[in-house]
């Protein structure tokens, strides 16, 4: 028999609820699962954060760089641009200080050509009139010369062989300077001034020689005034003929001489100076003829010794062909002809190790990341292939002894824990 107390101290008594071990796990297994929860996505916020902070930092800098290389860019363009437009403003400046000093050249030329017209106007004028002077004085001396010594009583018409004498000359010269404006032959007007200065020359000598009157000294100077009046005057009209017609003067002739001269001794030293770059030009070549000889004996010699197989297919192609030597086209074709190879110097063992090399190579490389991915568990779309991590080992898996595989590293247990706190259903499954 029991008894059962309904008040303690006149306090009624209330039931306590059982201990239940079972319900304590599951809330402490709820609860561990929350802060793993928590912890994870805490670590996540943190990892997204530290990549978002990370991505946030590269975008800047790849914008800094992107802002530093427009700045740049445009630095290089406003350089470009303003060395284009320096060159613009130099080139106009250029063109205007050309076009400036050809318009002075230019106004220079015409202004001494100007002077030198007017020279030559006034040079003329006074070397026409000087001629014209002295003829006029020449006549004043001699004529009076001349009238003395044809006058006489008993012959007073005889006066007027003076006059013929030099109005003679005189109507001849200006025969002369009508031929000259004509462009008629002047020489026979010239000879017959020439010869009736002559005769007036003469007489004057003559007179002046008999006649104690007059003297020989004034008989001279009558001879001299009866010649040197025409010869003046046939000295200026024959510079006119020569202007008019275009003869060049001693001068011209000189300065026309002294540039041919210099025109064929450039064209001389041009001839010399090409004479010797063809020269210089044809010992070059045949000096590279001789190193290009001398290397293709050497190239011969070497293929012939180190290759004689390839050597002599390339030189029964060589024969075939009627070349003078074997060229590399040849030695490629006999190469390959022999070999199989397209490519000069690999021949069959060479290939094959080479290949086994890189084969071996690339097994070693393969195989290491296979191992180390065979370790990572499988995301969500590859899980439902359930494939064996280790199919990247060659279909072969290993043979495993104790203790042959490491520990997974705390990387590794990180990320199998994260990725199996996203995926419970996953894991329920499995």
């Amino acid at each position: 028999m029991t008894a059962q107390l309904d008040h303690v101290n006149g306090r009624p008594i209330t039931a306590e609820p059982r201990f239940d071990p079972i319900a304590l796990a599951k809330a402490e297994a709820i609860r561990t699962q929350a802060e793993a929860e928590a912890k994870a996505l805490c670590i996540k916020a943190e990892g997204e954060a530290k990549a978002a902070e990370a991505t946030a930092r590269e975008e800047a800098e790849k914008q800094r760089i992107l802002n530093e290389r427009a700045a740049m860019k445009l630095e290089a363009d406003r350089a470009i641009q303003a060395e284009r437009v320096a060159k613009a403003m130099a080139s106009a400046a250029s063109s205007e200080a050309a076009a400036a000093k050809t318009k002075r050249l230019a106004d220079a030329e015409i202004e001494d050509e100007y002077t030198r017209e007017r020279e030559e106007q006034r040079t003329e004028a006074t070397w026409k009139w000087s001629a014209r002077g002295i003829y006029l004085t020449s006549l004043i001396i001699a004529l009076p010369l001349q009238l003395k010594a044809f006058y006489s009583d008993d012959k007073p018409f005889m006066v007027a062989a003076p006059v013929l004498l030099e109005g003679l000359a005189l109507v001849l010269a200006f025969g002369g300077a009508w031929a000259i404006a004509h462009r008629r032959d002047v020489l026979p007007y010239r000879i017959g001034i020439m010869a009736a200065a002559l005769i007036a020359a003469g007489v004057n000598l003559w007179h002046g020689n008999t006649d104690p009157s007059i003297g020989i000294e004034a008989g001279i100077v009558g001879a001299l005034a009866s010649l040197g009046g025409p010869v003046v005057l046939m000295a200026y009209e024959h510079g006119i003929a020569q202007k008019r017609d275009g003869i060049p003067s001693y001068r011209e002739r000189r300065d026309a001489k002294k540039a041919a001269a210099k025109a064929a001794r450039e064209a001389a030293e041009a001839a010399r100076e090409k004479q010797s770059a063809e020269e210089s030009r044809r010992t070059d070549r045949e000096r590279a003829e001789a190193r290009a000889a001398a290397e293709q004996k050497r190239k011969d010699a070497d293929r012939q010794s180190a290759h004689p197989k390839v050597w002599d297919v390339a030189e029964a192609m060589r024969s075939a062909r009627g070349l003078e030597f074997v060229t590399d086209q040849i030695w490629s074709e006999a190469w390959h002809r022999v070999t199989g190879s397209k490519i000069v110097g690999i021949w069959p063992e060479l290939e094959a190790s080479s290949k086994a090399a890189a084969a071996e190579m690339k097994a070693a490389s393969e195989g290491t990341l296979s191992h180390v991915e065979s370790q990572m568990p499988p995301s969500r779309e590859k899980a439902a292939e359930a494939l064996d991590g280790r199919r990247f080992n060659g279909g072969t898996p290993p043979r495993r002894v104790p203790n042959d595989t490491p520990p997974y590293s705390i990387a590794a247990r990180t990320v199998a824990s994260l990725a199996a706190l996203q995926n419970p259903a996953s894991e329920e499954q499995s």
